[in-house]
């Protein structure tokens, strides 16, 4: 299907964030990458992309800006960037890549790594790890931009989220890795106690047992352990909806465990004392619920997070 295209006009600008605006286009909802698509004034000519929302798909009911016609033309690249991130689509640029511009460590020295197939379990995990260094990869498997996340924005702001890295073809205002293998390496090489990672939000779905985003926890794993890390998985507990198949673990995580190379380490306690407490200020959200319709999912997300703590102090 070819892509969806409209043009129209920007009649607000709601909220602006790092790389991030959110806006109104004839008084649509409409998100903007100003990293990609340059600055979003009221009164700008754009053009927007409509297909998710009008086919009822992944973008959360808004449009996502393709083009300002206005003010985002013949931008200047970055200085110096010469390595393309989404390599010839119409959305190629280049961005300065960690590669290019810093030492990778040769090996993560036992480094725990925290590997989650949803977006949601990254608040719970890195709640766990308050008071660590602890680095965040964005892996493929939903959202590629890292600007969408708010859950990345709050905890930065909170101190709880130190180092943030894109892997390929994952993009955005972090540093930019080729692939999880250097973005680990990177992290390691940067003092990172402790990686987290996991796909952006949302999640790409086919209904399948292996053709879900989801299954990107399993190639963290595997470069996990082929650079001398641990890797932990964050389990995805089945809910109320869904029916328990082992350790109370969903078929999304059997998925994940059987494409692991090596045998990642688990949480054994599902229900750890003092996870309440230890998010209760923080944005706790799985596909609309919170911690209080659906308990356990948080609540092993923050298990994932404490027995990587664990394997550092």
């Amino acid at each position: 299907m070819p892509l969806s295209l409209r043009r129209g006009n920007v009649t607000a600008v709601v909220e602006q964030h790092e790389g991030l605006v959110r806006l109104e286009v004839d008084g649509v909802p409409c998100i903007a990458y100003s990293g990609f698509t340059g600055a979003v004034e009221v009164g700008d000519d754009v053009l927007v992309n409509v297909q998710a929302r009008e086919l009822g798909l992944g973008s959360g009911g808004f449009d996502i800006l393709h083009a300002n016609l206005t003010r985002g033309l013949e931008l200047t690249p970055e200085p110096g960037a010469h390595v393309m991130t989404l390599p010839y689509t119409s959305l190629q640029r280049a961005v300065p890549h960690v590669e290019e511009q810093s030492e990778l460590a040769e090996s993560l020295d036992g480094m725990p790594v925290v590997c989650c197939s949803l977006h949601s379990q990254l608040v719970p995990v890195c709640a766990a790890l308050r008071g660590l260094r602890v680095a965040f990869v964005q892996l493929a498997g939903g959202a590629i931009l890292v600007e969408l996340s708010d859950a990345v924005r709050t905890l930065r702001e909170r101190g709880l989220l130190e180092l943030v890295v894109a892997a390929g073809p994952c993009v955005g205002f972090a540093a930019q890795a080729v692939n999880v293998y250097s973005a680990l390496a990177w992290c390691e090489a940067r003092g990172a106690e402790v990686v987290v990672c996991s796909i952006g939000p949302g999640i790409v779905g086919t209904g399948t047992a292996i053709g879900h985003g989801g299954v990107a926890a399993a190639q963290a794993v595997n470069a996990a352990a082929a650079l001398g890390g641990r890797p932990v998985v964050a389990p995805r507990v089945s809910g109320a909806d869904e029916r328990p198949r082992h350790r109370g673990h969903s078929h999304h995580t059997e998925a994940v465990l059987r494409l692991c190379l090596v045998e990642p380490l688990l949480p054994d306690e599902l229900d750890p004392t003092g996870w309440r407490r230890a998010t209760e200020s923080l944005p706790l959200s799985h596909m609309g619920r919170g911690p209080d319709e659906d308990p356990g999912f948080f609540a092993a997300a923050f298990a994932a997070g404490r027995l990587a703590r664990s394997l550092v102090e």
